[in-house]
Order: C-alpha cells, then sequence, then structure tokens
C-alpha cells in the first residue's frame, strides 16, 4: 500500500478528517485489513485510502464496549444524564453540518443540498431520541392478583449497527442515537463505499463527552467485518439497513444465536395516481420520489400506477419535466441529480434497463448515460421512464436503486389494489388523490409500512418506520425505536404480606414459635 497517498484537495473539508484510521474502543488507530479507496463519484478519481478493520478488531471493539458500560456507569445513568450527552452530540453535528455535507457528497456524489439537509436531520434525530429517553415511563400494569405488577427496561449490552451507503450519517443517528440512548454500547460498520462520515461523527461524538468505548467505528467488508459483528458471541442485537439478500443472511446468522434483528431492506414502492388528482402537485412529487438521490433510496416510488383516464397527460407530461431535470455533480448549484455511487453500480442499473427493453419495454425519456463530455468521468445515469410492461415484469418486481422508474396503467380501485401490493416488498406506497375518503380507503388496503398521501418521500424521526415481508422487519424512530434497542423485564412486588396459600399451613407449622422479625426500621420506632 502507497502509505504516502496525499488526499485529493477537497473545498470544505478538513484534511485531518480523512486520516488512515478506524476507531477502535475509543481509541483511533490504523485498521489491519485491506485496503479501502474512496472514489470521487462525480469524477472518478480516488480521493483518499482507508485500512479496513478485520475480525480481531471487532472482538476487541465488543470487549471495550462491555468495559465501557460497566466502567462509566452509562447504562445506572439516570435517562437525563444520559440525554444530556445524546444533545450535545446533536449540537456538535449542527455545528459541523457544513462540514459533513461537503464529506459525504465527496463521499457519495450526492448534492450538497441534500447532504446538508441529511446532516441536520441526523442533529435532529440526536436531539429528539435526547427528549424522548426523559420521557420514557416504566409501566405499572393492571392489579390481577396480590402482588402490584410492573415493566422495567434494561440494556441489551452491545448492539451492532451496519449501516448503508446511501445516506450515511442519517442512517448512522437513526441506529446509534436508539442505541446509546437505551444503555447499550455501539459497533458501526459503515459500508466500504462510504465510510468517512461515519468516523466523522465518532469525532464529534468524543467531543461531546460521550465516555470512550462506547462507540466504535470499524469500515470493512461485510464478509468478514459484518459476519464477525453478527456471529460474536457477546453482540446482543444486530441492526441492519442495505440489501435483501444481504439482511435475509444476516438474519440466518442471527438466528443461530437466538439474537433479535431489525433490519430496513429493499423496496418497490407503488405510486398511485387518481384520475382527479392536481397534475401539477402529482407530477412533482412524483420526480421527488423517484429521481431525488438519483434512485438510491430504500423507498424510492419506482413502480407509477397511473388511472386510464388521465394516463396520456400524466405521463406527457412527467416525461418532459424528467427530460428537463438538471444532471451533474452533487457540488454544481441546481444539481438535481447527481452520480450515482460507483460506476459499478451505475453498470448494474444500466444493465437492467437493457433487460427490460429487451423483454419489451419502451423508454420514453432516459435510458442512457449521459454523452455530455463534462460528466464522461462519472457515475450518472440520466433519468429514466420506462411504460410498455405490465406489473409482473422483472423490471416491476426487481429492485432497481436508481434513477428508473415504471409508469403502467390502472382502470379501477380493485384492480390498482391487487397490482400495488403484488410484490415480494412492503416498505412504502404514495397516493395521489384529491378525495379524502378514498385516500384513507386505499392506504388501508396498500401493504406497506409508510403511506404516503399527496407527498412523498417524506421523514419524522417521531414516526416509527418499518418494513413488511421481504423490506424488513423491526421498527426505527419513533419512541419505540429506544425500545428496540431493550429487554422488558416484569417485576411482581406482594403487597399483602401474607404467605402464598399453596404452602402456607406448613409454612405457619415450620416456623411456629420463631419470633416475628421486625418489617422495616420504622415500624420498630
Amino acid at each position: 500500500m502507497d502509505t504516502q497517498f496525499v488526499p485529493t484537495p477537497a473545498a470544505g473539508i478538513d484534511p485531518d478528517v480523512l486520516r488512515d484510521e478506524i476507531f477502535v474502543g475509543g481509541v483511533w488507530r490504523r485498521g489491519d485489513g485491506e485496503l479501502i479507496e474512496s472514489v470521487d463519484p462525480a469524477t472518478g478519481r480516488v480521493f483518499a485510502t482507508l485500512t479496513a478493520a478485520t475480525v480481531a478488531d471487532v472482538d476487541e471493539a465488543v470487549r471495550a464496549g462491555q468495559a465501557a458500560v460497566a466502567a462509566s456507569g452509562w447504562a445506572e445513568l439516570m435517562p437525563h444524564e444520559r440525554a444530556r450527552v445524546l444533545y450535545r452530540i446533536g449540537e456538535q453535528i449542527e455545528a459541523h453540518a457544513g462540514q459533513i455535507s461537503a464529506l459525504q457528497t465527496l463521499d457519495t456524489g450526492k448534492t450538497l443540498g441534500e447532504t446538508e439537509a441529511l446532516a441536520r436531520s441526523a442533529a435532529g434525530t440526536f436531539r429528539y431520541v435526547a427528549a424522548a429517553l426523559e420521557t420514557l415511563e416504566d409501566s405499572l400494569t393492571p392489579r390481577r392478583g396480590p402482588s402490584l405488577t410492573m415493566t422495567s427496561w434494561d440494556p441489551m449490552g452491545v448492539v451492532g449497527a451496519i449501516t448503508p451507503w446511501n445516506s450515511p450519517i442519517a442512517s448512522d443517528a437513526q441506529k446509534i442515537a436508539p442505541a446509546l440512548a437505551a444503555g447499550n454500547a455501539v459497533i458501526a460498520k459503515p459500508p466500504v463505499w462510504a465510510p468517512w462520515v461515519t468516523l466523522y461523527l465518532a469525532r464529534l461524538a468524543e467531543q461531546a463527552g460521550l465516555p470512550a468505548g462506547l462507540l466504535s467505528v470499524l469500515p470493512g467488508p461485510g464478509r468478514t467485518v459484518g459476519e464477525a459483528i453478527v456471529t460474536h458471541p457477546d453482540v446482543a442485537k444486530l441492526t441492519f439497513t442495505g440489501g435483501t439478500t444481504t439482511g435475509r443472511h444476516l438474519a440466518r446468522l442471527a438466528a443461530e444465536k437466538l439474537m433479535p434483528v431489525t433490519l430496513e431492506l429493499g423496496g418497490k414502492s407503488p405510486t398511485i395516481v387518481f384520475d382527479d388528482a392536481d397534475l401539477t402537485q402529482t407530477v412533482a412529487g412524483l420526480l421527488f420520489g423517484i429521481f431525488s438521490s438519483s434512485g438510491q433510496s430504500c423507498i424510492a416510488g419506482s413502480r407509477i400506477f397511473v388511472q386510464r383516464g388521465i394516463y396520456d397527460d400524466l405521463v406527457g407530461a412527467l416525461v418532459q419535466a424528467t427530460a428537463n431535470l438538471r444532471v451533474g455533480p452533487g457540488t454544481a448549484p441546481g444539481t438535481q441529480v447527481a452520480p450515482m455511487i460507483n460506476h459499478a453500480h451505475r453498470d448494474g442499473v444500466a444493465a437492467m434497463v437493457e433487460r427490460a427493453v429487451a423483454e419489451g419495454a419502451q423508454v420514453l425519456v432516459g435510458g442512457a448515460i449521459p454523452d455530455d463530455p463534462a460528466l464522461a468521468d462519472g457515475a450518472y445515469y440520466l433519468p429514466t421512464i420506462l411504460t410498455g410492461v405490465d406489473n409482473t415484469a422483472t423490471i416491476c418486481q426487481q429492485e432497481i436503486f436508481g434513477p428508473v422508474a415504471v409508469v403502467l396503467p390502472f382502470d379501477d380501485e380493485a384492480d390498482l389494489i391487487g397490482q400495488a401490493n403484488d410484490t415480494v416488498f412492503g416498505l412504502a406506497s404514495g397516493i395521489w388523490t384529491a378525495d379524502y375518503r378514498r385516500a384513507w380507503r386505499v392506504a388501508r388496503q396498500i401493504q406497506a409500512g409508510t403511506v404516503y398521501i399527496n407527498t412523498y418521500k417524506q421523514f419524522s424521526i417521531s414516526t416509527p418506520f418499518t418494513g413488511r415481508r421481504e423490506s424488513g422487519m423491526g421498527i426505527e424512530k419513533g419512541r419505540e425505536g429506544i425500545r428496540s434497542y431493550m429487554l422488558e423485564k416484569s417485576i411482581y412486588l406482594d403487597i399483602t404480606g401474607e404467605p402464598l396459600p399453596w404452602a402456607a399451613e406448613q409454612a405457619r407449622a415450620a416456623t411456629a414459635g420463631t419470633p416475628a422479625r421486625p418489617e422495616t426500621a420504622a415500624t420498630e420506632k
């Protein structure tokens, strides 16, 4: 490896942030694994290198996490005391949002507008989790006998968090903040394609006063580092966001340990346009739902169902608007569709479109790598609209994870619901209509964890996020997102002072003549 590698200068980024160091148990040091080359998706140039973590690093991080929980008293702190640290982390993220934005755009290709929004969202996540933590309550359950009954919640210990490359800082916060809030230590594994923002978050957490060892960040391949986290005997839970195939594999590994998992996986989300929808509002929403983030979103509205009466008008307007979207580097003002994460992923998306065309799909707009010489070195793909296939086509059933949508007509509500639910996924859906009764009726019948009505791709950390079927399991966000990193305990407290009836007679006979023990010091007085 070239130990003298000098990162390509990048506007707004402190070169010290790109040091070849991972974060193991509160210690910054060089990894011992394979070389990771970080490539700017807009130019194809390597801007930094990083030596990955190893299986040994995972074991060291887990042991450090266990020790840190015990030594720092983190799990025993009052909720408001842990919340104070989480709030400070949120403030650190807010204060460094510009640096995070520039770093994430360089690492993932996203537009600066989007990456700054993601950074501020992450700050809000830590602040929300801190506030929610202060208000979480144990429960007194209804009495069914002579005992006072209640539930309490305990930390799990060490939690593994495997995060995706398409929105690093926001996904990091959605996993790390509630896991820490619950009193756990966290081993985070960012993707090799985009590790830098997660590492920077660890620096900010240090500055905010998070006790050393409670957070480790171990970039590296999923086949080694990721699997080592899942199979480690002292990791108590896994939270994973990524592809369905990988999620299913990790779930099998976790099942061997009977370990709980939270999985946010793929999607093939239907977006439904009824004939009374406002066309301007709808077209803007459809464009944002599929082409923002260059289509690299698990909830991307990639199947667009349009009621036949407005099909031609809607499709015509959608194609025209798509053709006018601004494609360019994420650093350029006004860019709407930035490069994809890397060239290999871009080529995979292009291959899926080519296969769809071979199966009979028609390209209405896009469907190609841009021919602009200024974009030749980047991982760009034009925003694409396809038609001419039915819902059984491969392009309608498999996740593309790129700027490609398929438009399909439908005739009536029953037909629509059947097609929308005809998928192995169940992550999100969109409905566009002026009829709120119909919107409510259809929303209740769509099999998805999130349904948007006359909007799309909105997020709230206070609102639970979950998937169905092959889109995942478990809950992220909301107050229940914190509870998902805790273990519930039931407590029974006798309030009668009487022996249990089953053996009361024998107990009284056996203890007859023994002096009564005072109940409390207060009783003696």
